[in-house]
């Protein structure tokens, strides 16, 4: 059997574990994969996890000796939330002065005489300084503890700050959450 004829089979079967292990006689796993940005993928589980079809045949792929195709079996809902960030490390700053920095930065966001983005340009010491503070759309859970809770509570556009282990965390709610899919059950068959 092909590839392709075995992908085509793969996509009908009402029962695609059974199919591969019974028919094809082919060793497979099962993931649970977690999508935690709907850009900006850590690996291609993760692309594939959001952007795949339920029931869809994809690959073969290749990886560390291997080859295999990934079916997306299922997938579930989570929350995201679009938010942008302007990190200031207590690792390379002392405390004091990273608190001083984040209320010049919030006063002039507060009086708006300088843009979010172009603070985050300036200012930001995470990777976010690149995308001008925009971490794109982050699933629920994935922040820490101290921004998620506060993000339930702010409103569209609403900026604020968090303290955390690592440093201070200038967060501004870019968008209304929205659900989309969380969560995959993915099998890879092996070839």
């Amino acid at each position: 059997m092909t590839i392709a004829q075995m992908k085509a089979e793969l996509e009908k079967s009402p029962n695609s574990p059974l199919y591969t292990k019974d028919i094809l006689k082919k060793k497979f796993k099962i993931d649970t994969i977690t999508i935690t940005r709907t850009s900006f993928f850590n690996s291609l589980a993760d692309s594939l996890a959001y952007k795949g079809q339920i029931k869809k045949v994809y690959g073969p792929f290749e990886q560390k000796g291997s080859r295999f195709l990934v079916q997306i079996l299922a997938k579930a809902p989570n929350t995201f939330y679009r938010v942008s960030q302007i990190f200031i490390d207590t690792s390379v700053f002392r405390y004091k002065f990273a608190d001083s920095l984040g209320k010049v930065i919030l006063s002039k966001l507060n009086s708006g005489s300088d843009s979010f983005e172009h603070l985050a340009q300036t200012y930001s010491m995470g990777g976010e300084a690149v995308t001008k503070g925009d971490l794109g759309w982050v699933a629920q859970g994935v922040l820490i503890p101290q921004i998620s809770r506060e993000l339930t509570r702010r409103k569209k556009g609403e900026v604020f700050s968090v303290w955390s282990a690592n440093g201070l965390h200038i967060i501004k709610k870019t968008e209304d959450p929205k659900k989309d899919s969380g969560f995959a059950l993915m099998m890879r068959i092996f070839l």
